[in-house]
């Protein structure tokens, strides 16, 4: 069946439909070895061969996961400096790429996939998809600082705005807070509470749209069920002024599973995969980059107030 060339790179998890979009209009794609640069091109990936910066484009079999991240692990794919990676939790040999970010301080849930298209609908801030955290603090916020966390303020990048803000519990030397965003800005709950004199001491994300964290351990993961990436896909829909995600759904993608805390959740990585982009040169004497130490990061960090603070 013919899609147009920038869906299918995008199915395949080579970017969004942007990012595959300008690779197509750059001269990077080909297609049974000629360069195609028309936006629209439509092309059979089972019976066309596509190359991207030559590169044979992998099966567009799609898989999601969510892992519940530990402190320590930083959920870029390409980090010169060796720190273990959300991908070295995962098994397989596909790209895959986390779906926004999770900063190396901070643990939870993120989803791991290689559809560009559920990741641009579940990152891109005019779909709204509300991504909630536990967040304790240095202090305890007064109502006029949850009020203009409520109300929004302006940051370095732009004007920011919590959707709901909730006072979990206190004790005298801080506060748990439970914060819903709808946006996915760099580091956004950490500069939000700084510019209101408050100190993130714990993050955690316990939920994106529908799907929630619950009983996943630092370092587990498991493969989402069909049912639960439909749900994403709705939420991305209502909150997107009903924009649709029209794709073809495999028996595949019905799969699910139970958590998986062996294996890679334990630190083991998975062998022979290359997770950098398109085009990227291997380090020297490989083709995965520099070597990953065999850890996922760190134990849970998250803790209760000291002092048995009140609800």
């Amino acid at each position: 069946m013919a899609e147009r060339l920038q869906k299918v790179l995008a199915a395949a998890g080579i970017g969004s439909r942007r990012q595959c979009e300008e690779l197509i209009t750059t001269g990077r794609v080909e297609v049974d070895r000629q360069t195609v640069t028309e936006l629209g091109t439509k092309v059979d990936p089972s019976t066309q061969e596509i190359r991207v910066d030559g590169e044979r484009l992998p099966s567009p079999k799609r898989v999601v996961y969510m892992l519940n991240k530990p402190v320590g692990v930083v959920t870029t794919n390409y980090d010169p400096s060796g720190r273990p990676r959300v991908v070295d939790l995962l098994p397989g040999d596909r790209r895959l790429f986390a779906i926004g970010r999770l900063d190396r301080s901070s643990e939870g849930l993120i989803l791991v996939t290689n559809d560009g298209d559920l990741a641009n609908h579940l990152a891109h801030p005019r779909y709204g998809v509300e991504k909630t955290y536990l967040v304790q603090v240095a202090g305890v916020p007064s109502q006029d600082t949850l009020d203009t966390l409520r109300r929004g303020m302006h940051l370095s990048d732009g004007r920011v705005q919590a959707k709901r803000v909730v006072l979990r519990s206190t004790n005298k030397a801080s506060a748990v807070l439970e914060m819903v965003l709808d946006e996915g800005r760099n580091r956004e709950v950490r500069r939000m509470l700084a510019a209101c004199g408050h100190k993130v001491h714990q993050l955690k994300r316990v939920s994106i749209g529908p799907l929630a964290l619950g009983q996943l351990l630092p370092g587990q993961y498991r493969p989402l069920t069909w049912a639960e990436i439909r749900s994403l896909e709705s939420a991305a829909v209502v909150e997107g002024a009903g924009e649709s995600m029209p794709r073809p759904h495999r028996e595949s993608d019905r799969r699910g599973g139970p958590p998986r805390s062996g294996g890679r959740g334990q630190g083991q990585r998975s062998g022979g995969r290359s997770s950098r982009p398109p085009g990227r040169p291997a380090a020297p004497g490989g083709t995965g980059g520099p070597q990953r130490p065999r850890r996922p990061g760190k134990a849970s960090s998250w803790r209760s107030p000291r002092g048995g603070g009140k609800r």
